[in-house]
Parts: C-alpha cells; sequence; structure tokens
C-alpha cells in the first residue's frame, strides 16, 4: 500500500500543514548546498592565490559537494526505504548545519573542501528522504502542485540566499557560510511535523513484479542521462557567471548573486503554475519547453556585453529553472513504485549531482580556449537540441508510462 496521499486542495488537520511547510521549508536548503557562496569564489581564488591550480580548485568549493551527493544519494535511498525516513532527515539536517557553516574557520583550502566534503554527504541525505516523503504523501495531479510549490520555495530560498550571499561576500568571503546555520531552525518542526509513512511490507518489496520491468528501467535510464546532461550545462551559472561578469568589466560580487537571483525570482513564477504546465503539455513537453528556455538564455548570454543584457538571458532562464526539476522529481516518482522510491530518488539526486560536479571540469577548459561567451553559447545550442528532441517525442506516438494517468 502506497502512504496518506494527500490528494485535494480541502482543509488540512495542523499536522499535516505543519508537515507541508516543513517539507517545503527543507527543500529550500538544497540551493544551499552550493550556489549560495558563488560571489564567494573571485575572493577565495584569492585568498589561496599561492595555490597551484587556484582557478580550478576553487570553483570546486562550490561544486565539491555535488560529488558525495552523488556518491551518498543511492545510499541514503538504501537506507531510507529499509530503515525509515525520519532519523535519516534529523541527522543530516545537523550535519548540514555544522559542515555548511565550518567555511567560518577553516584558513587553509584542503580544509575548506573537507568541509564541503561533508556538506555534499548531509545534502545527498536531505534531498533523497525529502524526495521520497513526497512520493510518500502526494499522488497525482496533487503531487504535481506539491512539486510545482515546491519549486517556488527554492527559487524563494534561492533569490534570497544568493542575493543575500553576494551582499556578505562583499563584507568578507567567509560571511556566506553563517546561512547554512538556517538549518537549525528547521529542526524543531523536523521532530514535531515529520512522520514515518506506510510503506510495502519487506516480503512485498522482495516480490519479483513489484521492480521497474524494463520500459520501466529503460525510462528511469533516459531520465537520469537527461538530469546529469541538465546541470552540466545549467551549472554553468553559478560556477561560471561571476568571472564572465568579472571579464566584462563588472566586478562586485553582489552583481552575480542579484543576476541569479533574478531568474530565481522568474523561476518562482513558472513554478508556481507548473502544475497547469504539466497538465497541459505533458512530462515531454514540459521538458521542451523548460530545455528551450534555458537554451535560449544561455544563447542570450552568449551575446551579452552588459549587465543588462546578462539580467535579460538570466530572467528567460527563469521558466526553466521553475519547471525542470519538478519536472524530473515527478517524473521519477511517477515511474517508481512504493517500495523503491527512496532508491530511485537516491539515484535521480545521485545524477542531478553528478552533473554539477563534472560541470566546472568540463567547462573550465573549453572556456580557456574559446572564451565564456563561446562557452554559453555552443551549450545553450546544445539544450536547444534536446528540447527540440522531447518536443518530437512529445508530438510523437505517445510512449505508455506506468504511473498515476501520467501524460508522456
Amino acid at each position: 500500500m502506497s502512504a496518506h496521499t494527500d490528494t485535494s486542495s480541502a482543509a488540512k488537520p495542523v499536522s499535516q500543514i505543519g508537515r507541508n511547510v516543513t517539507l517545503l521549508s527543507v527543500s529550500t536548503l538544497t540551493i544551499m548546498s552550493g550556489a549560495t557562496i558563488s560571489a564567494s569564489l573571485p575572493g577565495i581564488a584569492a585568498r589561496f592565490a599561492d595555490m597551484p591550480n587556484v582557478e580550478l580548485l576553487s570553483r570546486l568549493v562550490l561544486t565539491l559537494p555535488a560529488l558525495f551527493i552523488a556518491a551518498f544519494a543511492p545510499v541514503a535511498g538504501l537506507i531510507i526505504d529499509r530503515y525509515g525516513r525520519k532519523p535519516m532527515l534529523i541527522a543530516t539536517l545537523v550535519l548540514f548545519a555544522l559542515a555548511g557553516c565550518s567555511g567560518l574557520l577553516a584558513d587553509s583550502l584542503p580544509g575548506l573542501l573537507i568541509g564541503r566534503a561533508v556538506l555534499g554527504i548531509a545534502v545527498g541525505g536531505i534531498m533523497t528522504t525529502g524526495t521520497a516523503l513526497v512520493g510518500d504523501f502526494f499522488a497525482g495531479p496533487a503531487r504535481d502542485r506539491y512539486m510545482g510549490l515546491q519549486q517556488a520555495f527554492v527559487g524563494i530560498g534561492g533569490a534570497i540566499f544568493l542575493t543575500g550571499g553576494g551582499f556578505l561576500a562583499e563584507v568578507h568571503w567567509r560571511a556566506p557560510f553563517l546561512i547554512y546555520a538556517l538549518a537549525f531552525l528547521l529542526l524543531p518542526a523536523a521532530l514535531i511535523f515529520i512522520r514515518e509513512s506506510v510503506r510495502v511490507e519487506p516480503v512485498q518489496a522482495a516480490m519479483p513484479q513489484a521492480g521497474l520491468g524494463s520500459r520501466g528501467g529503460l525510462l528511469l535510464t533516459v531520465l537520469l542521462i537527461g538530469a546529469v546532461f541538465n546541470m552540466i550545462c545549467f551549472y554553468m551559472i553559478p560556477t561560471q557567471l561571476p568571472f564572465f561578469l568579472k571579464s566584462i568589466g563588472l566586478d562586485a560580487p553582489s552583481l552575480a548573486g542579484m543576476a541569479i537571483g533574478l531568474g530565481q525570482l522568474v523561476g518562482i513564477g513558472a513554478s508556481l503554475v507548473f502544475a497547469r504546465f504539466r497538465q497541459a503539455l505533458g512530462v515531454m513537453g514540459v521538458f521542451g519547453l523548460a530545455f528551450g528556455s534555458l537554451g535560449l538564455a544561455f544563447v542570450l548570454l552568449s551575446f551579452a556585453t552588459d549587465y543588462a543584457g546578462i539580467l535579460f538571458g538570466m530572467a528567460v532562464s527563469g521558466i526553466g529553472m521553475g519547471t525542470i526539476m519538478p519536472n524530473f522529481a515527478g517524473a521519477a516518482m511517477m515511474i517508481a513504485p512504493p517500495q523503491l522510491r527512496g532508491r530511485i530518488s537516491g539515484l535521480l539526486v545521485a545524477s542531478i549531482f553528478t552533473g554539477q560536479f563534472l560541470s566546472p571540469i568540463l567547462s573550465q577548459p573549453v572556456i580557456g580556449s574559446a572564451g565564456y561567451a563561446a562557452t554559453y553559447g555552443m551549450a545553450g545550442m546544445a539544450m536547444l537540441v534536446v528540447a527540440f528532441a522531447s518536443l518530437a517525442v512529445r508530438l510523437g506516438p505517445r510512449i505508455a508510462v506506468r504511473a498515476e494517468g501520467g501524460r508522456s
């Protein structure tokens, strides 16, 4: 049997409202795993300028958590499917706050990177557990509405934390690490409102027919590859935009934070209507819209020569920001049987953050040889190709998906 499923907009008991608000608030932490300190990257590079390969290593401060998220998320998924969601959520919230704030004290680049690695383990647990809980408590249109609202909260967190991080970075490059302490404030709510869902019995979970099947496995594989590709391209914004702005004469760290925050604000509006997009366009149609807007935004960035052009490109990117992640998560939960939700959530989180980790490693050599503008342009064209492919699938013969009435 599946868990308590929230399928109506009727009045809810206080405990259910508290649970939903807690889960939404926890979702805002995910944006903080790396991008909050994006505006600090030039300051970090300057502080440790005597280190070999400091340009690459300073960017790894932002993306190293992604490697450990990718490594730990599948393990977290296996653990929560067997032993429950809440213990993992509580433990990783505490670890998130402690590891995130470690940047306030670390006085060497290796020390900074170790703290970021531990932060990645915490985020892997938080995101995997959060996604599985959404699959437990919501289904069908209610899940789409929640996914959109969740992304809106992520966007609000991004607008606040990224913009705030930019201003704090002007005070000192360490200052944005203070933001991670906010996780401590969510601990009481998580302890009070998060309850274990009713999960499938172990005997049932072991049955062969409970698996994905060949078609489900193929769809999941395509979904995971798409998530890796999306994050390789998308994460060029927080990792490279501050340096791109500097290359065109815009040195203030707050400018990068405000530009990224603008994209998040537009994304809030897009995510709030995600359920309507999903209803009208189907899964593949939303992927076409999201990849198309991100691809166009990157092309616009490649032609930008002033801050106004940067802001316009980032505003366009917000449409993709607000729709692509809830579409990935919703599609994964459509495919996942109840007893595999934790593991499939972990694989999706691992794919997303594998892309984040690979982003600077793959983009930096291209930037070194072709420059920022050309690199953004090439990434944009690649995303537009994926957008057209998604639309071709959407307009072609329908693929039957084992889902709650899901449309492909």
